[in-house]
């Protein structure tokens, strides 16, 4: 067929000529696209009759795999050219002296974390943990909060998707780690000494608030507890975590649903200079919640409440890391800011003690 060989010395020398990828696709395009030479060669096919297509098919197909085998074997030389020229630039002397890898340091939050547990559990209180996604009955129900409360509408809290004609209640992103004292009850029974920390969600996105946060819950039951056993455990505690000797704290009533009677917490402190400084001068800041445990909460944990009663008391793990290490901004917690982190971590190594001090 006339102009085959043409084709072939042509392309063969381009192809040979090509200096870098793109040149080689072009010529590729040029000679096997679909508007390149060949194929418009092997469209005349057609027009021809039986004995010249016996001779010009085989050339054609020929001359397409020469070229097709072609352009791969040079592709693949240029890749190990350009391999080549990689590794001449970019080298390591493995004679060099090693560079010191960044130490990791444990978040604050991490850090409160094993400070409320060495404290806690000198006092008696084992950890206990539950899931993050919550039945509506444990989340709510069981802890005695209404189906009108405010808590249970869309605008406060995370619901998960049922599918289409599944009439349960929906599953929550819990709240609050308060469903862990139900689990915890249910699972033990009493007597009974818990903290339960943990990550919860509610729906505040603004700048002061993020829709995931930590609360640690606390959780003792026995015969004969009372208010006066709560404050004394919230004392112990307020001592041991920020590291001072005279705490004092003042009981306010207020209202949980899970409790009766309840308290907001206040303790004593002092912003001179602005400078928080806990234990002294003639403010009060609010730290937590507690209170007496409801007695519907104690039958919803399978505890009778005519033999048994406790106290329950809840706080912010982030809000109280910000008090004792001087945080000034809640949403510097979640930014993931190494700068931040290295100025506010832990060294992962210094476990929290209560013999040699918290933080020293």
């Amino acid at each position: 067929m006339e102009g085959v060989s043409e084709l072939r010395e042509r392309y063969l020398a381009e192809v040979a000529a090509a200096a870098d990828p793109a040149a080689l696709e072009a010529v590729r395009l040029a000679a096997l696209g679909k508007k390149g030479a060949v194929s418009l060669k092997m469209r005349e096919l057609g027009g021809m009759d039986a004995e010249a297509r016996k001779t010009a098919g085989p050339a054609l197909n020929a001359l397409k795999d020469e070229l097709d085998a072609a352009i791969r074997a040079r592709r693949a030389g240029l890749e190990d050219a350009a391999l080549d020229a990689r590794l001449a630039a970019e080298w390591l002397d493995v004679t060099l002296p090693g560079r010191p890898r960044p130490t990791g340091t444990l978040h604050p939050v991490s850090q409160v974390m094993e400070e409320l547990t060495a404290i806690f559990a000198d006092m008696g209180f084992a950890v206990a943990e539950g899931p993050q996604v919550e039945s509506d009955w444990f989340n709510f129900d069981a802890l005695n909060i209404p189906p009108e409360h405010p808590a249970r509408q869309e605008h406060d809290t995370f619901f998960m998707a049922r599918a289409d004609g599944d009439d349960r209640p929906p599953h929550v992103l819990r709240t609050h780690t308060s469903p862990v004292q139900i689990r915890a009850m249910q699972a033990q029974g009493a007597p009974i000494r818990v903290i339960a920390p943990g990550r919860v969600y509610r729906m505040d996105m603004d700048q002061t608030h993020t829709p995931m946060f930590h609360q640690v819950e606390g959780l003792a039951i026995d015969r004969d507890l009372s208010m006066a056993n709560l404050k004394w455990v919230l004392e112990e505690f307020c001592r041991a975590f920020f590291e001072v000797d005279g705490v004092e704290l003042r009981f306010r009533a207020s209202h949980f649903p899970f409790t009766e009677p309840s308290a907001e917490v206040d303790i004593r402190c002092s912003w001179a200079g602005g400078q928080l400084k806990i234990g002294e001068g003639d403010s009060w800041m609010e730290i937590l919640g507690s209170g007496m445990v409801h007695p519907h909460v104690l039958r919803a944990g399978g505890i009778d409440p005519e033999k048994w009663q406790g106290f329950a008391f809840g706080m912010g793990i982030d809000r109280i890391a910000m008090l004792k290490y001087g945080i000034p901004d809640l949403r510097a917690f979640f930014e993931s800011d190494l700068r931040w982190l290295r100025h506010y971590g832990f060294s992962a190594l210094d476990m929290p003690g209560l013999a040699g001090g918290l933080s020293r």
